[in-house]
């Protein structure tokens, strides 16, 4: 099973740009004010239509999967709001976070021994 998330963004522009600039995903217009964003496997959906007539809300953090953890960190730890460090976590993954432009947690993770 796939799980794709639709998100509110304040301007589409500038989250298709920080995600491929800064997190290195591909991205992809999709429809009329929307894009796809992907990465390892995993689609994010923004739009900048008020679908839902409020600002962009959230209140969790959205986890991605990655291969080498450590590696993903140094190539964008510079490049973007770190949320929460590169660490070993007391159950069992090496993860870290950033914040993206419309202030999303993105979480970054690998399970502990590969």
């Amino acid at each position: 099973m796939s799980l794709s998330i639709l998100l509110r963004c304040f301007d589409i522009e500038r989250t298709k740009n920080f995600y491929e600039s800064v997190l290195r995903f591909s991205t992809a217009s999709t429809a009329d004010s929307t894009i796809t964003v992907s990465k390892y496997g995993a689609r994010l959906i923004f739009t900048d239509r008020d679908l839902w007539r409020t600002n962009p809300i959230f209140s969790g953090t959205i986890y991605l999967a990655v291969a080498d953890v450590d590696r993903y960190f140094s190539v964008i730890k510079d490049k973007t709001s770190v949320a929460w460090p590169l660490q070993d976590m007391p159950y069992g993954s090496r993860e870290f976070a950033v914040t993206d432009c419309n202030g999303y947690l993105i979480a970054f993770q690998q399970a502990s021994g590969g």
